[in-house]
């Protein structure tokens, strides 16, 4: 599949979520990997906003990626701090530019290998509702082509997000946020449960936890929170 297939894939998979009912986290965690196929960039990760306004971890490429995230979140300094505050995209190529605009985070992005970084908000007009890291290995940010891309993939994932009947119902919208970011933490907690088990990453432990999660019509929630209750102890130690 050529670049441009994959991406009117990625589009078409987005915009399939209007239905009474999807599973947000599984969605989010597609767009963060599709993002970094389908553009020049090393790992991505997306914060939303609680009921509050303030922003959490929601799905990520990469457990490095989602550490230094946390790190993120618990400084309230950073790109996606920035492209969610601001309503604006945000790019950062050089080590040198991102520490005089973010002296806490960007040593610490820097440890964790990430040289250029780029952002984009999740927004449906004046609606901001998040945002979309996007880490690189190497010094460059996007480029103005690619952030429209990366842009695009957010819009249209926010469209989803949102879903007429949340936009008419603010009540709605954030209870539906706020189920899918405390379901992040059964979530974290079944990966760590998994990876011990089985003496893996917690990268490939998540992967073990989607796919059976995909392959049972569960959702990764669900599956999660009965790892982690030990319902599904027995499938943990014979996972495949």
């Amino acid at each position: 599949m050529t670049r441009e297939e994959r991406l009117t894939d990625t589009f078409v998979v987005l915009a399939d979520t209007l239905v009474d009912s999807y599973d947000i986290i599984d969605f989010l965690q597609t767009l963060a990997e599709r993002c970094v196929e389908l553009l020049d960039i090393s790992a991505a990760g997306i914060m939303l906003a609680d009921s509050k306004g303030e922003l959490r971890h929601a799905a990520c490429s990469s457990e490095q990626m989602r550490l230094v995230e946390l790190f993120e979140l618990q400084i309230e300094e950073g790109p996606c701090f920035d492209a969610y505050h601001q309503q604006t995209s945000v790019r950062c190529a050089l080590p040198s530019a991102a520490a005089s605009r973010w002296p806490r985070f960007a040593p610490h992005a820097l440890e964790a290998g990430f040289l250029g970084v780029s952002a984009v908000p999740l927004r449906l007009r004046s609606e901001v509702v998040g945002a979309l890291n996007m880490f690189s290995s190497t010094a460059q940010s996007l480029d103005d082509d690619e952030l429209r891309v990366a842009q695009a993939m957010a819009d249209v994932a926010t469209i989803g997000i949102l879903q007429e009947r949340a936009i008419r119902d603010s009540r709605t919208f954030s209870a539906q946020l706020q189920v899918a970011l405390d379901s992040r933490i059964a979530i974290e907690q079944a990966k760590g449960i998994l990876a011990e088990h089985r003496g893996i990453s917690v990268d490939e432990a998540f992967a073990l936890l989607r796919n059976f999660a995909r392959s049972h019509n569960m959702l990764l929630s669900d599956t999660a929170r009965q790892v982690v209750d030990g319902s599904l102890a027995a499938v943990v130690s014979g996972w495949s």
